[in-house]
């Protein structure tokens, strides 16, 4: 081939990397000011800020694309500072439902008014136990139930005094003591005894018996209202004790329930605590002798508020993030208790979630495990459409917990959710939830890449002064900032784009900020820099290291010298945990006559993916269009990646494949110098691929450790040039002719280039010029053709 041509394909050293020299006027970064936004990501911010605006329901946000790019962290600072903005929500209370414990009332009351709520219950308690049962042992109450005793115990000794007089008059004493009431026989006015009894006549005793039964009818009938007198005594005690404990509450309750009274709810609620402490008074602080402690610990169980979500009054909408969404996390949980091994609750028990904290403001979760846990994806969004709040237990639905629950009233719910996750997750969601679209209708999409423009570079100068000056690390200087958008842009790999993933570039700062220290320097500079990024990739070198040792001991056979039929050297790819480098490996072809087809071995051994099948067979169809159009494509070859153990994916490579395809069936050298990488279309066309950095650099190194010849080089698609940012010792080995980098558009100009000859274009009369490469392949292809059509004998039909 023409040198002209060549040179024509040949990238200059500047066409290999971007330096940003002269983008950064300044000393170090101490001169600038904090970038106070986030880098870039214009259409993502334009987003997120109308999805907080929204107020409508169903307008909650999903925040997806790459972690390390700053969505949470900047998701987390605007949804701050936009709730300063909004005012507080209210608080919220649950109490005691006297008449069913079992479902326990919700109180509102405006920020800050539920803690001091729970402190003047807590004062009234205090004066419960001051007041009673002191109440019940002043003069009045005590004139008062002595009055209520006085009239029963008239009403009982005017009936014995009516069968006390029957008795006298038969000569029998009537004796009675607190329980018993007795009949003594009389004689001559004197009480007899058992034994001065038994001496008296047979007639006197049985006289005496038969008046013994007539009295004790006499008895029966005047104390047969007995239980009446009783029951009218209790009564009357017992409305003297309400109406004693009704007098006593009233001062303690009318101020509360003045100081409330814009509160139905609370008023309500001060009501029914009134009426049940009518009887709670008198079991637990009178009639049980309990001491001060454990009498209050009974009061707080049954009237103090349990404050599920307070608020200062001017502290703004409340920012939750939940890192751990379980379903009691984030809805909240029904404690028990155990009692001689039987379970209980009460209200007290009740724990806030969440959502309880982020209620009238905003909840951010973790989209991965916020799906990962059992039973949340669907409360959440029964919880959001419904917009109601209700704590539960899954587990008591499910029959697993053998225990007497409780049924909380539901509280109004009002929240914006946002969740953050991967655009995988989003648009599986998307597909297979029907409601996921109606729950969250607005999208917040981070770039992984930011487009350069004239603010990028000084707001990514400023983002660097701000992320310092947090992490207490020293400034950077021009150069520094510099050699940090070149290891951006290459995160990126793109000269015109710098990556969104701030974690990486500022773990680097991190690292070079200690290569600084340990210098004693003042300033961190490009030399801290690269040290940092050099040492990360030496870190991470181990296999890198052992390959190119397989490699220069012939384990793995790559040439980088001479020339071969069937054979040239693709760039692979690989990616070790956070260790991604290139690879050279022999792509081999070999061709005979046959029906079997191009035979890509990877995928006949499962080792090759569905992009790299994909790849195989589009060469197959660019072999036919292009080289069978008078004659069938009736061959047999075989194409593999060879010495590669594991999957194989990707099109990348091909270009390699269908170069030496070409040259095994032209039986045309191919250069072993070259490396190439590319993949093609069914027109021969070639295209961009990834990875296009560390592929040269691969092949680069292995060519470098063997000895740089001046011949060996890279063969790249032309449409990759954007992407090159390669690192210095390439650019100087091309900048002094030791290493050279070709871009292609076409087949044809990767085959000049591998076999130094020329490849053929079709003239007019649509053939190939006689003796080019693609000519050879012409008839190579018609004479395996011709050598696969039946022979005239197997023509012949036979008849009987």
């Amino acid at each position: 081939m023409p040198d002209s041509n060549i040179t024509a394909q040949r990238l200059l050293p500047e066409q290999l990397t971007r330096t940003f020299n002269g983008h950064f006027n300044f000393t170090s970064t101490a001169e600038l000011e904090p970038l106070s936004g986030v880098l870039g990501q214009e259409r993502a911010l334009e987003a997120l800020q109308f999805g907080i605006a929204m107020q409508r329901p169903g307008y909650n946000v999903f925040i997806m694309g790459e972690s390390g790019t700053g969505r949470f962290s900047y998701a987390r600072r605007y949804l701050t500072e936009q709730a300063k903005l909004r005012s507080t929500p209210s608080d919220w209370l649950y109490v005691n439902h006297f008449t069913e414990m079992r479902e326990p009332h919700a109180l509102q009351l405006p920020p800050g008014e539920g803690s001091r709520f729970c402190a003047d219950i807590s004062t009234l308690l205090d004066n419960l136990l001051a007041t009673f049962p002191a109440v019940f042992e002043t003069p009045a109450w005590q004139q008062k139930k002595s009055a209520i005793d006085r009239a029963f115990n008239r009403r009982y000794d005017q009936a014995l005094d009516v069968v006390e007089k029957i008795a006298l008059e038969k000569n029998i004493a009537l004796y009675r003591d607190s329980v018993n009431i007795a009949f003594t026989p009389m004689f001559e006015g004197k009480a007899l005894d058992e034994t001065e009894f038994a001496q008296r006549p047979e007639t006197e005793r049985e006289q005496f018996h038969a008046d013994i039964a007539v009295l004790e009818e006499h008895l029966n009938k005047e104390l047969s209202s007995l239980p009446l007198w009783k029951r009218e005594s209790s009564n009357q005690l017992r409305e003297l004790n309400e109406e004693t404990i009704a007098q006593a509450l009233e001062p303690l309750l009318a101020p509360l329930t003045q100081k409330y009274a814009e509160h139905p709810c609370v008023v309500a609620y001060l009501a029914a605590m009134q009426v049940n402490l009518l009887k709670t008074v008198v079991e637990q602080l009178v009639d049980e002798e309990h001491s001060d402690a454990i009498a209050r610990k009974l009061l707080e169980e049954q009237y103090s508020p349990n404050l599920v979500v307070g608020h200062e009054p001017d502290e703004g909408a409340p920012v939750v993030f939940e890192s751990h969404p379980t379903y009691d996390n984030l809805f909240g949980r029904i404690e028990y208790s155990t009692d001689q091994g039987v379970l209980y609750t009460s209200y007290r028990q009740l724990r806030s979630g969440a959502l309880h904290r982020a209620n009238g403001g905003y909840l951010i979760l973790e989209a991965e495990k916020l799906l990962s846990e059992p039973f949340v994806w669907e409360a959440l969004k029964r919880a959001l459409h419904s917009r109601q709040l209700k704590m539960e237990s899954p587990l008591v639905e499910l029959g697993r917990v053998a225990a007497a629950t409780l049924i909380p009233q539901v509280i109004p719910l009002q929240v914006k959710v946002v969740v953050i996750g991967s655009r995988e997750l989003y648009y599986a969601l998307q597909e297979l939830d029907p409601d996921f679209q109606e729950m969250f209708r607005l999208l917040v999409d981070f770039d992984e890449d930011i487009v350069l423009t004239e603010e990028t570079l000084p707001q990514f100068a400023q983002l660097l002064r701000a992320r310092t000056s947090e992490e207490g690390m020293a400034p950077l200087t021009a150069a520094a900032v510099q050699q940090l958008a070149r290891y951006s842009a290459r995160l990126a790999e793109h000269k015109e784009r710098i990556s969104a993933s701030l974690a990486d570039l500022f773990q680097v700062v991190s690292e070079a900020d200690f290569m600084r220290s340990s210098a004693g320097a003042e300033l961190t500079d490009a030399e801290h820099i690269e040290q940092a990024i050099a040492a990360r990739i030496a870190r991470t070198g181990r296999v890198s290291a052992r390959i190119m040792d397989d490699m220069l001991s012939g384990v793995i056979l790559i040439d980088t010298e001479g020339a071969a039929v069937g054979k040239c050297n693709g760039l692979t790819v690989l990616a070790v945990g956070d260790s991604v480098f290139g690879v050279p490996a022999r792509i081999s072809a070999s061709v005979y006559p046959g029906g079997s087809g191009i035979v890509d071995i990877e995928r006949e051994v499962s080792l090759g993916q569905s992009i790299h099948s994909k790849g195989m067979m589009i060469v197959t169809g660019y072999l036919g269009s292009r080289y069978a159009q008078e004659f069938p494509l009736a061959i047999s070859a075989s194409i593999a990646l060879e010495q590669s153990y594991g999957y194989v994916d990707g099109d990348s490579a091909s270009l390699g494949e269908v170069c030496a395809l070409i040259s095994a069936l032209s039986r045309t050298p191919l250069k072993q110098s070259f490396a190439i990488t590319g993949s093609i279309n069914q027109f021969g066309e070639v295209q961009a691929v990834g990875g296009v950095n560390e592929k040269i650099e691969g092949f680069f190194h292995l060519c470098q450790a063997r000895g740089l010849s001046g011949e060996q080089g890279v063969i790249i698609p032309k449409s990759n040039v954007i992407n090159l940012l390669l690192n210095e010792a390439v650019v100087s080995a091309v900048s002094a002719g030791k290493f050279h980098i070709y871009t292609v558009g076409h087949v044809d100009q990767a085959l000049s280039l591998l076999s130094g000859a020329e490849a053929g274009c079709l003239d007019a009369e649509d053939k190939f010029p006689e003796g080019s490469i693609n000519a050879q392949v012409v008839e190579r292809l018609r004479s395996i053709a011709e050598l696969n059509l039946p022979s005239d004998d197997a023509k012949i039909e036979t008849h009987e």
